[in-house]
């Protein structure tokens, strides 16, 4: 195919509509603005019809920048044969001068962006990954529901001095002793009522997002990432199908380092001349996935043990993988113990731990064999 044979087309993409730009591949090229078209599958699947017979020679090399609607624009030009890319609005180069911004502004600039190989697309999920993500997002808003009422419950008995002397809260035994109750208003008996149903209720959904969660993991082709890296410790099935549903396939980072800057668990830092300063972590990337490999990093604060708990999660995987796992506890549980003594803040320790911890993951899901779907998605050039 001859680079002249090219034509990229910027989207602006909107709920109800989306501004288009296009230009050639040679430089000389004008970006011509195309206008508006509905945010729809017939009004885009027409648009890129039309451009195909203007350009019948032609690779149409679409880009849009990711939002709330998804990628289902990315799907459904891809599913038509076309290229397509999707960048991220905070990897978008933006100039400091630049106060004006319309939507066909964005459009252009896009078209631009592209044309001049200077964004670089995000990785986009499979339907059925992003399907295993959404489940799992919905189990932890029901936890932070579930935990929200609870609170809001205990705050209504602490207002009350109202004491429970028993030992398990929200057991069996603590929510019957909730339900025997009686408040000095009827207005609070209410409230007290509707917040015990309320509770009840979340408990309930909980437990079926928790079955549901177990029950689609086992039959999703990631599965034995997620059944191998419970290997290591810490990483138990919440964790790991959570990490892996938010970062998708991690072999498509050549060196672990890349994965960590990719979480944003590496610390920033900003040099100039003879001058080095080292500040707090990025924080760039998924917010989700670098917050549940801080939940598993404290696990390594105690000494480094198999427990039978890990020693059953650990009998069906190879000895490549259960070596990778105890050299990781290992090497983490000293890290933790020598960052302490040297007196870093716990929290900082916690991150470094975190930080090593996706480095293990990411060899780990290099020793499983799954089926690969999505090809890496790298935009170093226009391709030839």
């Amino acid at each position: 195919m001859n680079n002249d044979t090219i034509t990229f087309i910027g989207m602006d993409t909107h709920k109800e509509f989306t501004e288009i730009a296009y230009s050639g591949y040679a430089r000389e090229t004008a970006i011509e603005h195309f206008g508006r078209i509905k945010t729809t599958k017939p009004a885009i699947t027409k648009f890129a019809k039309q451009m195909q017979s203007k350009f019948p020679k032609a690779t149409l090399h679409f880009v849009y920048e990711a939002g709330p609607c998804g990628y289902w624009v990315y799907r459904l030009l891809t599913s038509l044969g076309h290229c397509c890319y999707v960048v991220a609005p905070s990897l978008i180069p933006k100039k400091p001068g630049d106060k004006i911004k319309t939507d066909k502004r964005d459009a252009i600039n896009l078209t631009r962006l592209l044309k001049n190989a200077d964004i670089i697309p995000i990785y986009v999920p499979e339907p059925e990954d992003e399907a295993i993500r959404d489940l799992s997002r919905a189990r932890e808003r029901a936890m932070n529901d579930l935990c929200d009422a609870k609170y809001q419950l205990k705050a209504l008995l602490l207002r009350n001095h109202i004491n429970y002397e028993g030992k398990a809260n929200w057991s069996l035994k603590h929510l019957r002793w909730l339900t025997e109750l009686v408040l000095p208003h009827p207005a609070q008996q209410i409230v007290l009522q509707e917040m015990i149903q309320t509770v009840t209720e979340r408990i309930a959904r909980l437990k079926r997002l928790d079955n549901e969660l177990v029950h689609q993991v086992k039959h999703w082709r990631y599965y034995p990432v997620v059944k191998a890296i419970q290997a290591m410790r810490g990483v138990r099935l919440l964790v790991a199908a959570g990490v892996i549903a938010e970062l998708g396939d991690l072999t498509r980072f050549d060196h672990p380092r890349k994965l960590m800057s990719y979480v944003g668990l590496i610390p920033g830092e900003h040099s100039s001349g003879g001058r080095r300063k080292v500040g707090s972590i990025t924080k760039c990337g998924n917010g989700r996935a670098r917050r549940l490999l801080t939940e598993g990093a404290h696990c390594y604060r105690y000494p480094a043990n198999i427990s039978t708990e890990l020693q059953i999660r650990q009998e069906s995987l190879s000895k490549e993988i259960i070596d990778i796992a105890w050299k990781a506890q290992l090497r983490l549980c000293k890290r933790y113990q020598r960052l302490m003594k040297r007196g870093k803040h716990y929290n900082v320790v916690i991150t470094a731990v975190a930080r090593e911890m996706i480095a293990y993951i990411w060899a780990i899901s290099r020793e499983v064999v799954i089926t690969k779907v999505n090809p890496k998605q790298r935009l170093s050039r226009v391709p030839a």
